[in-house]
């Protein structure tokens, strides 16, 4: 087996280095939350 040098740095791309997709779900379920908690304050003010 062959061993990388430990003084030598590693050079990955992007993709290779969070191996795997990375759907854009995330910016959805933090746009829905914060609508939900805007109107939920905006509701507790008003009532």
């Amino acid at each position: 087996m062959i061993m990388a040098d430990p003084n030598e740095p590693v050079h990955v791309t992007a993709t290779e280095a969070r191996a795997g997709a990375t759907p854009g779900v995330a910016r959805y379920v933090l746009g829905v939350s914060l609508v939900l908690v805007i109107a939920i304050f905006a509701f507790l003010i008003l009532r």
